[in-house]
């Protein structure tokens, strides 16, 4: 069959109108047209009831309109995972042995039931507190994080001015690869504190305490958990060594990340800026350095140096937590090292209501923190309900630093911001202070 394509004539008939077409069918029992309400009634749609829905924007490809498009840490950490190489997404990414702790901890986020009151004023949010004596804008700091610079080239340096910018305190690692001189110039206006593994070599100890206190570090965060290194098979798989062996795997591997590779190269060579230049297995370091004869009374001599607030990292029993704050504590953090140490280790979220608990019958005002599993604001306003003073996020900032450098690690701080926010204000409360334990409910597994 030919079809034939007339020719435009201006005498033609006109095309019918909306009311000329002919009406499908009405199924049997519908209603007749001339009882539908008008708006019901089917017509041929004008251009200009299209006009406002066709509203296409122009695609963006930039780093900043990426990382805006974004709206989770998960999707943070999809482009971290597209633009790192393998070997340092997943020393980030991985944990210890078989990943149990890890998954346990963020399930633990997940096996809750928020309670919300309704009929309260929640025009105005406020997400600001106080920690160790001094404010905070938000209940959040950035956790150490050792060979940061690996994981994206701005390092240590975006995440004390993301810190800096945000309000809130930022803690550089004994393993950093910024200096503590060097971060303090980069934030001189932020809240810095100082997180030290004790040394065998107690004189290299006392040389990086001196070095925290002249630099404005108001707190010492000791890390107590540890004493010999966890078995990370990811790191061990990739050949995870410190700086990046450049094997065929590896350059494979960069080839399609080439951003990377160029920032790595182009900058200062990644080093221990805090330690004596050091070639090997990540395991290697931490056992050769690491004293695993420590006792409470290491802690002693550590309250009588260090005249700042200290803070003792990697509590996970109740006990423990009311000891080392009889050994002088000023708080405690809830961590198992994010699952990077003992595999199948307590979950901070499941201790945290039992040391607070204890910390009340005991009188004391020593802060309670609390890290591991965080990826969302939601898990933060959880962990303060149940009784936390404070939270710090490590994988959750890493995976913003990896997906665009100081940028990433601002859009962090803003998902998590929002995030809180909006939580507080459904669950009615306005204040961080009003949040208490009946707002959450822990569902059995």
């Amino acid at each position: 069959m030919t079809h034939t394509i007339q020719p435009n004539n201006p005498e033609a008939t006109p095309a019918p109108d909306a009311t000329d077409i002919p009406a499908a069918p009405a199924p049997a029992g519908a209603p007749s047209s001339s009882a539908l309400p008008a708006a019901l009634k089917r017509r041929v749609p004008k251009y200009s009831d299209l006009a406002p829905l066709m509203q296409f924007k122009k695609p963006e490809f930039s780093r900043a309109a990426r990382l805006q498009r974004a709206s989770t840490i998960w999707e943070l950490r999809d482009i971290a995972k597209r633009r790192t190489p393998k070997a340092p997404f997943d020393y980030t990414d991985g944990a210890a042995e078989e990943e149990i702790t890890l998954r346990r901890a963020r399930q633990a986020f997940l096996d809750i039931e928020f309670r919300p009151g309704i009929l309260r004023n929640v025009s105005s949010i406020d997400l600001s507190t106080e920690i160790l004596g001094k404010p905070s804008r938000l209940p959040v700091g950035i956790a150490p994080t050792g060979f940061t610079r690996m994981m994206q080239s701005e390092g240590e340096y975006a995440g004390s001015q993301a810190a800096e910018a945000a309000g809130i305190p930022y803690t550089l690692s004994t393993m950093g690869t910024a200096s503590i001189e060097d971060v303090a110039q980069a934030a001189p206006n932020g809240r810095n504190w100082f997180q030290l593994y004790l040394w065998t070599d107690r004189d290299r100890s006392l040389e990086l305490i001196e070095r925290a206190a002249k630099a404005g570090n108001d707190t010492l965060m000791v890390t107590v958990d540890t004493a010999v290194a966890g078995a990370r098979l990811r790191d061990v798989r990739n050949g995870m060594t410190i700086p990046p062996a450049l094997t065929l795997k590896t350059v494979l591997d960069a080839s399609y990340r080439p951003a990377w590779w160029f920032n790595f190269l182009t900058h200062e060579p990644l080093t221990f800026a805090s330690l004596s230049r050091y070639t090997g297995t990540v395991a290697d370091l931490i056992n050769s350095m690491f004293d695993p004869t420590l006792t409470f009374g290491d802690l002693d001599w550590l309250r009588e140096t260090w005249k700042g607030k200290l803070v003792v990292k990697g509590i996970q029993t109740v006990e423990d937590a009311r000891k080392v704050v009889d050994h002088g504590a000023d708080g405690v953090v809830l961590s198992n090292h994010g699952g990077r140490q003992l595999d199948r280790a307590p979950i901070p979220f499941h201790l945290l209501p039992e040391v607070r608990q204890a910390f009340t019958a005991d009188n004391s005002d020593a802060a309670i923190m609390l890290d591991t599993g965080i990826m969302s604001g939601a898990d933060i306003v959880a962990a303060l309900a149940l009784g936390a003073d404070f939270t710090l996020i490590g994988r959750a900032y890493l995976y913003g630093l990896m997906a665009g450098g100081r940028a990433g690690v601002d859009r962090t701080l803003q998902i998590l911001e929002k995030d809180m926010a909006r939580t507080m204000a459904l669950l009615g409360v306005s204040r961080i202070s009003e949040l208490t334990p009946d707002h959450v409910r822990l569902l059995p597994r």
